[in-house]
């Protein structure tokens, strides 16, 4: 059969370009493929066609490439066994040319009252504003759902960043600015969400605020209960915070001298525009 003058089943038939698959401009045009992988095609009676494509390996590539690992091999990961990675051809870099921004986690950390919060809710407005996609991770909010099953017990706080770190991370890969805010107090387990993600792919912020501002503002009236006894285990008060010694971005607020959250957030702003960010 000539396969130049073969008419496809559906008219306007296109796939991947990434992998060098042919495509179809109409179903009256002859296909056109690339000249390096090889193309099978065989027509059977009655509008029924198998297409069966070998581009150079490069589907088994893709199958086989995670994070530099072998995936060739069933992996255990945690208490779960036998599972296997399973890459896709639309990767990162094809949906941030869609959103025409670049994926990435602002991990907004700092004391209850700091104004973590509503820092985020402006950066998030701000972006909107500008055609950017975003999406936050409230510290609280996640309590609600994802997280109501974790306490504020020393290892489920851990658990609770991790969990967070992690839907963060798919956010960043779905090409999504991530915007997570938590109080987060202990460097190791900013430091663990740090490493889920590439280079320069996680950004913290550091709502550098001291203790006195925050117990004055006490927003949801917890400085008070933990003053009372009522609240054990409470950051700042009888449970220690470890602030950021290299983060990227440190938002001050000082008694008397605060900048609006509007402010705050552009500064944000600007450092994701220099860093490239805003743009695919």
């Amino acid at each position: 059969m000539n396969a130049s003058v073969l008419k496809p089943a559906l008219p306007g038939i296109s796939s991947s370009k990434r992998l060098g698959f042919f495509s179809f401009s109409d179903g009256n045009k002859p296909f056109h493929s690339k000249p390096r992988g090889v193309c099978l095609i065989k027509a059977a009676m009655e509008e029924t066609q198998t297409l069966k494509q070998d581009v150079n390996g490069m589907v088994d590539k893709l199958a086989n490439r995670h994070a530099g690992k072998n995936h060739n091999q069933l992996s255990t990961i945690g208490n779960s066994t036998n599972i296997k990675w399973h890459e896709c051809p639309v990767e990162k870099i094809d949906r941030e040319k869609l959103l025409k921004q670049k994926g990435c986690v602002i991990w907004i950390t700092g004391l209850s009252g700091s104004g973590k919060s509503t820092v985020a809710c402006a950066l998030s407005h701000m972006l909107y504003q500008r055609g950017n996609l975003s999406y936050i991770l409230d510290g609280d909010n996640v309590r609600h759902g994802l997280n109501r099953d974790l306490s504020f017990k020393a290892e489920d706080r851990v658990e609770n960043i991790r969990r967070v770190g992690e839907v963060a991370k798919l956010f960043a890969d779905a090409g999504f600015i991530c915007i997570a805010c938590l109080i987060s107090p202990y460097r190791r387990d900013r430091a663990e969400c740090r490493s889920m993600l590439p280079n320069r792919d996680f950004v913290e912020v550091f709502m550098d605020v001291p203790l006195q501002v925050c117990e004055n503002r006490d927003p949801k009236g917890l400085y008070k209960l933990a003053r009372a006894g009522k609240i054990k285990g409470f950051t700042g008060i009888d449970d220690p915070y470890e602030p950021p010694l290299d983060a990227e971005i440190v938002l001050q607020c000082n008694t008397g001298d605060c900048s609006s959250p509007c402010d705050l957030a552009e500064k944000v702003i600007s450092y994701l525009e220099v860093e490239g960010y805003l743009q695919a």
